[in-house]
């Protein structure tokens, strides 16, 4: 894997990049889809292709449970599985563990939960997860850490990084796929002291790129923002920044002017499931009563599918009606919708006018929906 930075935005800590992966060419700043069991929902790798979506997210955790790292190995990995030829890059499967399994067990070689599906035991480690995500073959695999709650005690934080430092050693050490690249994760909670440490130590481990994990699990906003730049100025230039769990608008572009590169969320597939739109403005609850004589596209000025071709009136009773396509629809658009901005902040950055793109961008959405993450 390359990475290559094209440009750096003199007003801020943005810059424009470029990832060379086994798989295909990324241009950053980028938004990742997040395929969790293999898929996008609602979504064919062909309807990815058309709305310029560059890399998927495949759960190692998800996987590992079904349908089975067997099954993945004998399709020749999770590429020619789900029939995606561009990047993917796995979680290590750290986050699921501790928010979704039962009965977890830690140790210093790692958990042992069961699973949230049928009960069935499994054991997780650096060296397990390493060996998942080399039989699924992704381009860019994440070490195994541990994802601190909010709130967590600064005694519990110190604990768990160095457990985590401990677990990426690892992890780097283990076995993986050719061309597989691999992301170290700094953790720390709320504690900047505790970040730096996670990052300096990582970069002496050496990864390919870093996230920056544990952010996005219901701690406030400043905490986010505040999280990024007690890590980012203790990461290395020449590699790329991600930002794990995180796809609402004005956030990503506040990080990206905080020097991050990369983002994955599952808010666009999952609130169109839940009938919401993402606009520029602001989140649209297009299953609301007030849209059911709405003539008018789900975004105006939006160039999807949906919107070149559809109202919200019929989107809506779509929804009400319980029709797959309504949920489709509305997927086709929040994706397009999420790569657009990432498109229209890329070319920003190559014109020299980010900040003045970013603030334009901020002042536009309504204050209700600036900071919603869920709808």
């Amino acid at each position: 894997m390359e990475f290559e930075i094209l440009k750096e935005d003199a007003k801020s800590g943005a810059r424009r990049g470029r990832l060379t992966t086994a798989h295909g060419v990324v241009e950053t700043p980028v938004f990742m889809d997040v395929g969790t069991l293999g898929t996008v929902k609602a979504l064919e790798p062909r309807d990815l292709k058309e709305l310029k979506s560059q890399v998927v997210l495949g759960n190692t955790y998800h996987l590992l449970l079904r349908p089975g790292p067997e099954v993945i190995s004998a399709a020749g990995g999770l590429h020619k599985f789900m029939r995606w030829e561009g990047p993917i890059l796995t979680d290590s499967g750290g986050f699921q563990v501790f928010s979704l399994a039962k009965m977890r067990k830690f140790s210093e070689e790692g958990c042992r939960f069961n699973s949230h599906l049928d009960g069935h035991e499994f054991f997780l480690g650096p060296e397990e997860s390493m060996e998942m995500q080399r039989v699924i073959g992704s381009d860019i695999a994440m070490v195994f850490d541990e994802c601190l709650p909010y709130p967590c005690d600064r005694e519990r934080a110190v604990a768990s990084v160095e457990r985590t430092l401990r677990w990426a050693v690892r992890s780097k050490a283990a076995p993986h796929a050719e061309h597989q690249a691999v992301f170290g994760i700094v953790q720390g909670g709320v504690y900047d002291d505790i970040r730096r440490h996670c990052a300096e130590e990582l970069v002496k481990i050496g990864f390919d790129g870093y996230a920056i994990g544990g952010v996005s699990v219901g701690e406030p906003e400043q905490f986010m923002y505040q999280a990024v730049e007690a890590s980012v100025p203790y990461l290395p230039k020449d590699k790329p920044r991600y930002v794990m769990g995180l796809g609402v608008m004005h956030q990503m572009a506040e990080c990206v002017a905080r020097g991050v590169d990369m983002f994955d969320c599952v808010i666009p597939t999952r609130i169109a499931r839940h009938g919401t739109a993402i606009t520029r403005t602001g989140n649209l609850a297009i299953k609301a009563a007030k849209y059911a004589f709405d003539q008018s596209p789900v975004e105006p000025g939006c160039e999807c599918y949906c919107c070149r071709n559809f109202t919200r009136s019929y989107v809506r009773h779509l929804i009400a009606c319980g029709e797959i396509l309504g949920l489709r629809l509305l997927t086709i658009h929040n994706v397009w919708r999420l790569n657009e901005f990432m498109r229209e902040m890329r070319e920003a950055l190559d014109n020299d006018c980010f900040v003045e793109w970013k603030a334009s961008v901020l002042s536009s959405m309504q204050p209700q929906n600036k900071g919603e993450t869920n709808d």
